[in-house]
């Protein structure tokens, strides 16, 4: 077996029997899932640790997502490849005086109803425009040498998956500004990928969303603890950029 034969979805790790038939567990999948459970738990304990286990899950994720032809999340593991590295930034001893100050917080509503239009905005657009940008990326990637996906049939769930990509994009970006709505678009996200992706045969990730559901939860009820024992006058609250 050929290294690149372990980036298959075809190349079997385990056969577990799991629904009809059982399922064939491939190395990859299983690599990206023994790293994701890991980051959200350390993510929801507010653990800086949780990133480089992001980078893994995200790189591993994206590879899978070109295979089965779910384009939307494909596009969402490469954006988390970079978003982790920016979370591990902020958080880390390097970051500048500004980020140091971070502590978990709820948004101000005004910033919370831009962030909501905004996502609102981008999810309709990508439903729009998901095909065709799958296939100007596809041809790129088969371009630099990945495995050509074959043909590129139209995405069976343009307005979930464009969801989950968008508020998924939000939920890092506030996870990496340690805001708690972080967590409710994570636990939206993750019960929602649980449906898509037991319907598309990925069993084992559908199962794995279940418990990322489970954990996002109890990273909502930890981050609204922390958010109460912080809480600060709102005029005293920093003005970030989101």
């Amino acid at each position: 077996m050929t290294m690149a034969d372990y980036f298959s979805v075809h190349t079997t790790l385990v056969h577990i029997p799991l629904g009809r038939g059982g399922y064939d567990l491939s190395w990859i999948e299983a690599v990206g899932t023994a790293f994701c459970l890991p980051c959200i738990w350390l993510a929801s304990r507010e653990r800086i640790e949780n990133f480089p286990f992001g980078v893994v899950n995200a790189s591993c994720f994206a590879v899978i997502f070109f295979q089965i032809q779910l384009y939307a999340s494909l596009l969402l593991q490469i954006y988390f490849v970079a978003a982790n590295i920016y979370g591990w930034c902020c958080w880390g001893p390097g970051a500048s005086q500004a980020s140091d100050s971070l502590h978990v917080r709820w948004m101000l509503a005004r910033p919370r109803a831009i962030a909501g239009m905004t996502c609102a905005a981008a999810i309709a657009i990508m439903t729009w425009r998901i095909d065709a940008l799958f296939r100007e990326i596809s041809a790129m990637m088969v371009h630099l040498g990945a495995p050509s996906p074959g043909a590129i049939p139209s995405d069976p769930y343009p307005f979930w998956d464009s969801a989950i990509l968008v508020l998924q994009v939000a939920a890092m970006i506030l996870m990496a500004r340690k805001f708690v709505e972080s967590w409710i678009l994570w636990t939206f996200t993750y019960a929602l990928g649980a449906i898509i992706y037991f319907e598309q045969g990925v069993l084992v990730m559908a199962l794995e969303n279940i418990v990322l559901t489970m954990i996002s939860l109890g990273g909502l009820m930890n981050w609204m603890a922390a958010a109460k024992s912080s809480a600060m006058p709102a005029e005293a609250l920093p003005k970030v950029v989101i």
